[in-house]
């Protein structure tokens, strides 16, 4: 058994469905796990921010949008106007959800999940269609029903045990090799769906290659393998032939979009590659990340936008001691707020993390707990890793720093305003 993953912008139009059918062709064991279609987890966020405020009307109008844009990408699939029944229902279901749920703020987690959980759907329901059409026979299965993860929303993890019966069985006695499965979601134990945090399709994906043994994993990208920076900010970026494990747990933990950093422990477990590869072309190589690659020299440089760095310290500029760092990080926990760096002083603690609609709220706890807090809104996070003077000078010397942390390694700093 192979696992394949696409994402949404390899599934983003009818051609990119098309390369995708192309891909997996001849293939007879194979699990495929799909992402939304190109930016309909963007466009589902919004119809959720509209049930937020309840405005029904735009809510609707958004749908109708994304609804417009799935049956375009069909009619060009089958050749003619084509309606999936299927596909109609969960639009269906999608606006029920909209116009019939008493939405209250302390349920946002529960239906935000319930509300963009509805991309995948789509996108695998078309795809499975579209294959079983053009001869791939296949098997369209609810991830929901077969990931069981634990009761949090918005940023589940998998049960791997309770799910491997739930999987195994759905793909016994099928009479196919092929499946299509949805990434990025799950049932919580409650029944509820639960989604596995932005990006969870790759996760999903090394799940299902752990409970199944899969021989690789494969993630299908737009670009030529895993490269050492964005080259939309960084022009000079290169790629990585090749990257062990912990590797690669570093590089996710400081905001590489290479992987997402819950994907690799499944892979380790039972030391199962994963290939980085071109969609546009299967013929490449790619990146391969394994167990024994050698460890990475090459300087590698990952800035993540949208952060938000609060500086937090006592009232009565007391040192920091370690029963605070316990309230502030369970305070960090409730609020469900990742931390990307931490630097800390005798009298404040320095924290930048992911911009969240929860921020405010946090801060409102922090405060009640005796501290203050200073938000700097709009900051940005870069970190070289294998850093030399040269990438010193022209990245961080130059720029506007908040906060700097230096070790042999790498460097990392809060930029108000980057320029590169």
């Amino acid at each position: 058994m192979k696992v394949y993953k696409f994402g949404g912008a390899s599934v983003r139009n009818a051609d990119g469905v098309r390369n995708l059918a192309n891909i997996v062709a001849g293939e007879d064991d194979l699990f495929i796990i799909v992402s939304a279609m190109g930016k309909t987890t963007n466009a589902l966020e919004r119809v959720f921010g509209h049930m937020q405020k309840g405005e029904k009307e735009e809510a609707n109008n958004e749908i109708k949008q994304v609804q417009e844009y799935h049956a375009e990408i069909i009619d060009e699939l089958w050749g003619e106007h084509t309606d999936l029944n299927e596909v109609t229902l969960l639009f269906g279901q999608l606006r029920n959800i909209v116009n019939d749920i008493v939405y209250r703020k302390s349920d946002a987690e529960l239906w935000y999940d319930t509300i963009v959980a509805f991309g995948e759907l789509i996108s695998t329901t078309i795809i499975s269609k579209y294959l079983n059409h053009i001869g791939t026979r296949n098997r369209w299965l609810d991830m929901r029903t077969t990931l069981l993860t634990n009761q949090r929303h918005k940023d589940a993890n998998v049960n791997i045990k309770a799910s491997t019966m739930r999987l195994r069985s759905a793909l016994e006695n099928t009479g196919v090799g092929v499946f299509v499965g949805q990434g990025f979601i799950g049932g919580a134990p409650d029944g509820t769906t639960t989604t596995l945090g932005r990006e969870g399709s790759d996760y999903s994906a090394a799940v299902v290659a752990h409970i199944l043994n899969a021989e690789s994993m494969s993630v299908w990208k737009d670009v030529d393998g895993v490269l050492n920076a964005d080259p939309k900010i960084f022009k000079d970026a290169i790629k990585i032939d090749a990257l062990n494990y912990l590797d690669t747990i570093e590089l996710a933990y400081s905001g590489a979009q290479i992987i997402h950093p819950k994907t690799i422990k499944p892979l380790q477990n039972k030391n199962i590659p994963l290939f980085v590869r071109p969609f546009g072309d299967k013929t490449k190589p790619g990146t391969v990340i394994s167990g024994d690659a050698p460890h990475v020299t090459m300087p590698i440089m990952i800035y993540k936008r949208d952060q938000v760095l609060l500086i937090i310290r006592s009232k009565d500029f007391s040192f920091v001691m370690e029963e605070q760092f316990a309230v502030i990080f369970s305070l960090l926990e409730r609020f469900r707020i990742k931390t990307h760096l931490i630097n800390n002083s005798a009298v404040d603690l320095g924290l930048c993390v992911d911009a969240s609609w929860h921020i405010d709220s946090l801060i409102e706890a922090l405060e009640a707990e005796g501290f203050e807090v200073e938000k700097n809104d709009n900051v940005g996070l870069l970190t070289i890793r294998n850093y030399n003077d040269d990438l010193y000078d022209r990245y961080v010397r130059k720029q506007q720093h908040i906060v700097r942390q230096v070790n042999p390694e790498s460097v990392r700093v809060v930029l108000r305003s980057a320029q590169f």
